[in-house]
């Protein structure tokens, strides 16, 4: 089991980008969105003002370093939240996952061969995957980085906590989950729904 992957949402995607590449150390590897009414995605190396003359609205931006990979969506708030987490699992954690959201009733969406989300009634998704050639290949570089903390704010973060810590069978501690070698921790004092991001760990 590994947290390999955070999507978030901000208002200020081109600061946190910025924060991502400048600070953190990771790779712009893309952003999407559209010209017109044409879907686009451009690499790096063609800068926001480029992008900016020719009308470009942004969708997301991709980014990532050693195993870990980010995205940012545009939203409305300026402290970016946390829409989902991924996290790749073996074949029998992958269906165990499953089982237990079946279970607690939460509402799963599939799509075949490509992402299968669980919605967690807590203000965020997980993004479960099986197997995959992709992933493993993504993961066959986490020495260059590893997640080792990921820190949420949350009005309610033992909820939060516990709806985590549920789907995959693992116990909190408070507001702490461990998934793998990283440590999910939601602190108190933040939003209602999706929590807020307030810092990582790296190794």
């Amino acid at each position: 089991m590994q947290l390999f992957h955070y999507h978030l949402v901000t208002s200020q995607v081109r600061l946190v980008e910025a924060r991502y590449v400048g600070k953190l150390g990771f790779e712009l590897v893309a952003r999407y969105g559209w010209v017109g009414e044409s879907s686009h995605w451009f690499e790096p190396g063609k800068p926001w003002e480029d992008l900016d003359a020719m009308g470009f609205r942004l969708r997301l931006v991709e980014l990532c370093r050693g195993a870990m990979n980010v995205v940012l969506q545009p939203g409305h708030w300026d402290v970016p939240r946390l829409d989902h987490i991924g996290v790749a699992l073996d074949e029998e954690g992958y269906i165990s996952a499953l089982e237990r959201a079946s279970d607690l009733e939460l509402k799963i969406q599939d799509h075949p061969g490509k992402r299968t989300f669980i919605a967690t009634e807590a203000g965020f998704r997980i993004e479960v995957h099986p197997p995959r050639d992709w992933i493993e290949e993504a993961l066959e570089r986490s020495g260059e980085l590893r997640l080792t903390e990921l820190h949420l704010r949350s009005a309610d973060p033992d909820e939060k906590a516990d709806s985590l810590a549920s789907v995959f069978g693992l116990e909190r501690m408070g507001g702490d989950v461990l998934i793998g070698e990283t440590l999910v921790r939601f602190l108190p004092g933040g939003p209602d729904g999706r929590p807020e991001l307030v810092g990582e760990g790296l190794a």
